[in-house]
């Protein structure tokens, strides 16, 4: 028994101090991924988070799904999803919960920082001052935990400011913004009319419904705005763009609020608005008599805690801007991407009059962001990470979604393990040398820095020779799949090399004697993938039934690069697909996607700095199917020696070997003039890049993506070193000894009876390997 007696003296909380190398504040996907990647690199981390679970706006507090560039699939940005630590936790969750279960992600992010001994986890941990030692330099973070009534004093020698609104740059007196620019100061011309649009985005508030089988009574509570407020105020609850009645969650994004007010000091008052309209929208559904088939729905889950949007930014070395992303601008210290579109809401949400709740304007492909757009010459010791990052106002609507912010996260963290393990500082980290040095290790954990010409070569596999049990040489995409009719523009994507174009032969039928347009058209950038020049047009007679049609083109294709064969709209005609699914290739549609707001075609109005193109997209399997065609000369872009360098994606081409159809299991042998210390090997398969993974709600067709290896086994003579199955991107295979070999033998092969074995790259890890970070 404890009992302890009274004093006169006031009494005070358990008090815990927490030294390490790296203090990340804010436990959502940027911090998670901060956190983890300064784990995996050797650093003593704390990862200190406010609420209760992990994720932020992925939460299931929240349950916001998480995106970045890929944008539903529905913009111009093929192959986008992020790399590395985001793409590890998406794939993940795709494998173990494809439906979308948002109290199941909670388990696979909790998972993957427990899982890591250089993390000490501090949940319900609210930071509420930051000490300095000098005035441009953090010492300690002071917290308290209300659950177990303990005050944290977090010691560090960098800090991590991903709180989301900027609470430790705050306290600390790093300079920020909070609404928009002037349009003259950046000279960003959608930089909105801060009058009649607002400066800042709104928060969100979500609901989930579900049908109980039985009528369900619902008595609104008495804070509910009634029906009446609800038709006069929510001008979008009968418009079916918006609304629907049995949509739920994310889908109900647009009941915002707040952008008005102060977005940090007003939280609660914008949160108890928003609780408003979602009971006053649900009394509407239930009770106002207009809509069919909703006796049986119920509330199931009503958010507590808004999903915020904005709040401040930070002033870093370099000011992220709308020409960075509309042009897509390179900078000699990428370390990050984005693909998102710039998606502004007016600032009044739910109540604005305006016809559209957001508008948003794509690019033609993914920017670059740079590295200083994540330091703050204001606080030489803290990094930036999340949407508070050196953007401006239009710039944020972009880089503000979550996998773009988790993408930076990992640099973030993989940036700090540089400095400690080295002793620069963040900002020297910037220079030219150094830079590089970051960049070489972002690349080796699989993240992608577009338009970077540093590859990240594995010595001991440049010194390898590399024979395969097979190429594939792609002389046809097999004429055994269903007729799709070309009521809309289809087009198949191929990654041809510079030279004569091959010929095509397709299958097409026609309901009657007509012209098939077909267009072949190509980037203006070879790394991006919005098919808007048009090379040759070919008008074919097509008769009545079945046609065998051969292309040939005259055109010379002036770079390597994807082509476009471009089967124009034409309601009279199908073609056929094929059953086939390749690394590298997919059919893309000139078609519709609401949810992104493309409309088939990008038309701004006027002059506010954004491009005009069309929108070619791809559809979502079990769809998805590339046109079936026969090409002479083959496609023969698929070998070994993309193996040795990376992007380990994509681009200009696959970048991956893919071994013939045929040939499962397929064999890759390495050999060396003289024998190597191996301790092990890092593979990078094939998960889809094109594939959003939406974190919730949305539901995937696959949990585990065709084109992946699913079985590995690394043999040395006739002795079997390592065996595994895969669902991941990288698959990392350590030996149970350091082996002295001058061979090694992967077997790899994968389920889909329709898809080549195929790899993005491999990394050879010797006994004496010194990871560049140290």
């Amino acid at each position: 028994m404890i009992e302890d007696f009274f004093t006169g003296e006031r009494r005070s909380h358990k008090r815990v101090e927490i030294d390490v190398d790296f203090v990340v504040a804010g436990g959502g996907m940027a911090g998670v991924c901060a956190a983890i990647s300064a784990a995996r690199s050797g650093v003593k981390v704390a990862l200190i988070q406010d609420r209760p679970v992990l994720g932020g706006n992925a939460s299931s507090e929240v349950r916001l799904w998480i995106l970045g560039a890929t944008s539903h699939m529905g913009n111009n940005n093929r192959w986008a999803r992020e790399g590395g630590i985001i793409d590890e936790i998406l794939v993940e969750n795709t494998y173990k919960n494809k439906e979308g279960n948002p109290v199941l992600f909670d388990a696979v992010v909790m998972d993957k920082v427990l899982a890591e001994k250089n993390i000490s986890l501090f949940l319900n941990t609210v930071i509420f001052e930051v000490e300095k030692s000098e005035e441009n330099r953090i010492s300690s973070i002071t917290a308290f935990n209300p659950q177990n009534q303990t005050e944290y004093i977090f010691k560090g020698t960098y800090f991590c400011d991903a709180t989301g609104d900027g609470l430790i740059g705050y306290l600390a007196g790093a300079t920020y913004r909070v609404g928009a620019e002037d349009r003259e100061e950046f000279n960003e011309k959608f930089a909105p009319d801060k009058e009649s649009y607002g400066e800042k985005l709104g928060h969100s508030i979500f609901f989930y419904t579900k049908d109980a089988g039985k009528p369900v009574n619902f008595v609104p509570p008495e804070f509910a705005m009634s029906k009446e407020e609800i038709v006069q105020h929510v001008n979008r609850i009968d418009n079916p763009n918006y609304f629907n009645p049995r949509q739920l969650g994310c889908k109900f994004w647009w009941i915002e609020y707040g952008g008005r007010l102060d977005t940090i000091y007003e939280a609660e008052e914008i949160k108890y608005t928003l609780w408003k309209v979602i009971y006053g929208i649900w009394d509407y559904i239930k009770n106002s008599g207009k809509f069919k088939d909703v006796e049986n729905l119920t509330l199931e889950w009503v958010g507590n805690i808004p999903g915020k949007r904005e709040s401040r930014r930070f002033v870093g070395h370099y000011m992220l801007r709308q020409q960075d992303i509309v042009e897509q601008r390179k900078h000699p210290d990428v370390v990050a991407f984005g693909g998102w579109s710039l998606d502004l809401h007016p600032a009044d949400g739910v109540f604005s009059k305006s016809k559209k709740a957001c508008t948003q304007w794509h690019s033609k492909g993914v920017y670059q962001i740079p590295y200083r757009c994540y330091i703050t010459p204001d606080i030489e010791n803290m990094f930036l990470a999340g949407r508070i990052i050196s953007a401006s106002h239009v710039a944020f609507a972009s880089s503000r979604v979550m996998a773009t912010s988790a993408a930076g996260g990992e640099a973030v963290g993989t940036a700090a393990a540089l400095c400690i393990h080295r002793g620069y500082t963040p900002a020297q980290l910037a220079e030219p040398d150094k830079i590089k040095l970051l960049q070489m290790n972002l690349i080796k954990q699989g993240a992608y820095l577009p338009q970077s010409d540093i590859q990240y070569e594995d010595n001991l596999l440049k010194e390898a020779d590399i024979e395969v049990s097979s190429e594939l040489q792609l002389s046809e995409i097999p004429f055994d799949g269903s007729w799709k009719s070309l009521d809309q523009s289809v087009a198949q994507m191929l990654p041809i090399m510079a030279g004569k174009m091959p010929e095509i032969r397709v299958s097409m039928s026609a309901v009657k004697e007509v012209k098939q347009t077909v267009e072949l058209r190509i980037s203006s950038k070879s790394f991006n993938h919005t098919p808007d020049i048009t090379l040759e047009t070919i008008n074919v007679d097509l008769k009545e039934g079945e046609n065998d049609v051969i292309l040939v083109f005259t055109t010379t294709i002036p770079v390597d690069c994807y082509v476009f064969v471009c089967f124009m709209n034409n309601e009279c005609v199908s073609i056929q697909t094929s059953q086939m699914l390749i690394t590298g290739l997919v059919s893309v549609f000139n078609k519709i996607v609401p949810a992104v707001s493309n409309w088939g075609k990008q038309e701004p109005p006027g002059d506010i700095g954004v491009e005009a193109f069309e929108f070619w997209c791809p559809e979502r399997r079990p769809k998805g199917h590339n046109i079936a065609m026969q090409i002479n000369p083959a496609i023969t872009c698929f070998s070994k020696e993309n193996l040795k360098t990376s992007p380990y994606r994509p681009i200009e081409k696959p970048n991956a070997w893919a071994a013939d159809l045929k040939d499962k299991p397929s064999t890759i042998t390495l050999t060396w003039k003289t024998p190597k210390r191996i301790k092990g090997i890092t593979l990078f398969t094939d998960t889809d890049y094109d594939h959003p993974m939406e974190s919730v709600q949305w539901g995937h067709h696959d949990n585990r993506m065709p084109f992946c290896v699913e079985s590995v086994e690394v043999s040395c003579a006739s002795d079997s070193l390592v065996e595994t199955l895969n669902f991941q991107t990288k698959v990392q295979l350590r030996f149970s000894v350091v082996i002295e070999t001058d061979y090694l033998k992967l077997t790899l092969n994968n389920k889909a009876e329709n898809t080549p074995v195929s790899l993005f790259g491999i990394q050879i890890h010797p006994e004496t390997e010194v990871l560049e970070l140290s």
